[in-house]
Formats: C-alpha cells, sequence, structure tokens
C-alpha cells in the first residue's frame, strides 16, 4: 500500500463580504413597523400620524430580500439544487412563523379585554392557527381589518417572501439582464396603476386587497436583484447614522389622500432601490458594528412576533379607553419590551431550533 505524499493545505477560502448596513437598516424599518402598528390604533386617521408612511418598510423588506437572495446564491443555486435551496430558506423562515402562531392563538384565546374567541369559537380558531402556521391565506376576521392571518397579521408579507423565493429559485435565476429590466418595468408600471387605485400602497394584507400584495413584492424583489446584478453599489463614506436617517425620513413622509398615490410609489421605486445601493457601499465605522449586528439580528423576530401583543393592545384601548397621555407613555415602554421578547425568543427557540434542522439536513 503506497503512502500518500502529503498534500499542502488549501488556502483559506474568502468568504463573502457581509453587508453590516443593510443589517442596521433592516432593524430600523422593523423597529418603525411596530411604532407604526401602534399608531394606527392610537392615531387611526393616517393623516395625523407622524408614521403613517412606515407601511413602505415592507417594501424595503422586498427590496432588501430580492438583493440579499441574488446575492447569495446567483452564483451557487444551480450546484446547490432546488430541493436544498427551499429547505435552506424553510429553515431560515419558517421556525419563527410558527412560534409567532403560536403565540397569536395565544393572544386570541386569553384576550381578558376581547370575546372574539366566543364569537368565533374553536373550530375557526384552530383553522385560523393552521392558516397562520403554514402561511395559506384565510381573510377572516372583518371586525379587525379582514387580515389574511389574524392571529399574526405582519406573516401576509412572509408569504409573498415565500413566493418570491419561489418564482426566484424556479425562474427568475435563469432570466438574463435585459429580461428582469422589462420584467421590472412592467411591475412599476402596475405598482403606479395599482397606487393610483387604492390611493396608497398599503394594500396587500387583507382579503379585500390580496392582489396589491404580488403587485408590491414582484417590483421590489426585482429591483433588488437588479441592484445586485447590475452592480449598481454606490461606494461613498456615509456611515450607518446618515443611510439609516435617509431610510426613517421615507416613513416620515406625511401622510396626504392628495399626493400618496405619487409619493408612494416613487418612494418604493427609485427611493428604496437607491438606498440598497448605499447601504452595501457604505463603509461602516467599528463603534456601530454591534449596533447594526443586534438591529439586524433583532429585525425578523421582532417584525414576526410583534402583532399579537398589539391584538392585546386594541382590545385594552376599546375596554378602558386611556387617555392620550397614557397611550404615548405606552408605546415607548410596548416598542422595548417587544424589543426585548424578540431578542430572548430568537436566543432561546429561534436559534436552537434552526440550528438543531441544519445539523439534521447535514446528517441527511
Amino acid at each position: 500500500m503506497e503512502i500518500a505524499e502529503p498534500v499542502a493545505a488549501p488556502p483559506v477560502v474568502k468568504t463573502k463580504q457581509h453587508f453590516e448596513i443593510l443589517d442596521g437598516l433592516r432593524g430600523i424599518a422593523a423597529i418603525a413597523v411596530v411604532i407604526f402598528h401602534f399608531m394606527e390604533f392610537v392615531v387611526p386617521d393616517y393623516n395625523k400620524s407622524f408614521i403613517a408612511h412606515a407601511y413602505l418598510a415592507v417594501d424595503f423588506f422586498f427590496c432588501l430580500s430580492g438583493f440579499v437572495i441574488a446575492y447569495a446564491y446567483d452564483s451557487k443555486l444551480k450546484s446547490l439544487g432546488l430541493p436544498l435551496f427551499f429547505k435552506l430558506r424553510l429553515i431560515r423562515l419558517h421556525p419563527l412563523v410558527v412560534i409567532g402562531s403560536v403565540i397569536g392563538l395565544l393572544a386570541f384565546v386569553f384576550d381578558p379585554f376581547s370575546n372574539l374567541y366566543a364569537t368565533y369559537g374553536i373550530g375557526q380558531t384552530l383553522l385560523m392557527f393552521l392558516s397562520s402556521s403554514l402561511l395559506i391565506p384565510y381573510p377572516l376576521i372583518h371586525e379587525r381589518y379582514f387580515n389574511l392571518f389574524h392571529l399574526n397579521p405582519p406573516t401576509w408579507s412572509l408569504f409573498w417572501e415565500y413566493i418570491a423565493n419561489i418564482v426566484y429559485a424556479l425562474v427568475l435565476v435563469k432570466i438574463r439582464n435585459k429580461g428582469l429590466w422589462l420584467l421590472t418595468v412592467v411591475a412599476a408600471i402596475l405598482l403606479c396603476y395599482e397606487a393610483s387605485t387604492a390611493k396608497c400602497l398599503a394594500v396587500g394584507y387583507g382579503g379585500d386587497n390580496f392582489g396589491g400584495g404580488a403587485i408590491r413584492v414582484c417590483y421590489s424583489f426585482l429591483a433588488g436583484i437588479l441592484v445586485y446584478r447590475s452592480n449598481f453599489i454606490i461606494k461613498s463614506r456615509l456611515g450607518f447614522l446618515v443611510i439609516g436617517s435617509l431610510l426613517l425620513m421615507a416613513f416620515l413622509v406625511p401622510f396626504s389622500d392628495e399626493t400618496n398615490h405619487i409619493t408612494d410609489p416613487l418612494i418604493v421605486i427609485f427611493y428604496f432601490p437607491f438606498l440598497v445601493a448605499l447601504g452595501a457601499g457604505a463603509g461602516l465605522h467599528t463603534r456601530f458594528a454591534k449596533i447594526c449586528k443586534f438591529s439586524g439580528d433583532i429585525s425578523y423576530p421582532l417584525y414576526v412576533i410583534h402583532y399579537p401583543f398589539l391584538w392585546l393592545f386594541l382590545s385594552y384601548l376599546e375596554a378602558k379607553k386611556p387617555s392620550m397621555s397614557q397611550m404615548i407613555t405606552m408605546i415607548p415602554v410596548g416598542v422595548i419590551l417587544l424589543t426585548g421578547l424578540a431578542y430572548v425568543v430568537m436566543i432561546c427557540l429561534d436559534i436552537p431550533i434552526r440550528k438543531y434542522l441544519k445539523n439534521k439536513l447535514r446528517k441527511g
């Protein structure tokens, strides 16, 4: 038996760049969504809300997702294979979908200020839980906005995120840039039409505006892919604070029934892809590295688990009718507590579950 000659150690493989500022922006958008949802109940008239345009954070998420998915999988999806790609995406996203559904179920059943559970009963409640856990739209409760997923309403965007991932793996990854540009232009036209028809882009979450979600994800996801494939990365010395402030400005644009059909498409079509390109190319000062990491880590758990507690908050408002000064105090406290809870859920449930599933996948 021959003994093989010693082989030199392979060179260290350079890992792909990680866009820390984009992580930070994702966290800003998630916190803005939580504040926006609080304000929806405290000040139902969007014209009087200081953060009424934070519903556009979903479009920013879709654009960012398109960029990240293309960056991560364009060059390796073929070798990876479709089954493994879908398994990896499910492991990344779905544990928190189920966790959020469980929290939503508990909040619905044990809400001390509402009798909705008694109204709809155990059968409909179980159907809503299955709908939420499996991301099968089931709009049911007209009394509260007719959401696609009442137990955990924000998962409507995850439903479209899943669809976008499937379409990417089956179709978009194979399309050249010219075809992608054509699809993006068509999607932009549809987005403008939707904004003109609905008067704004706060659509997609409910049974009566379901199609708007398809249009929103279609444009923004395609735009994110194009930012990556066109190498539209803007190098600059702008740091996290400046770019984060630029993103926050989009959510603080005054809401106006007369101009939303213009401002919303402009922000989504041009401004958000620009911010993704800017965030991908900007340098990060080391003093903000931990903030951006924490912000990125906490963004998805916070987005997915916060709304069941908002239902409890709404039930409390309806039953107790607290003063405006009391509600103003409750919002920042609520945001801080929900952020802390999201961190606990991430550390104690999400990360261990994903680690377990990945280990099972490797062994398989």
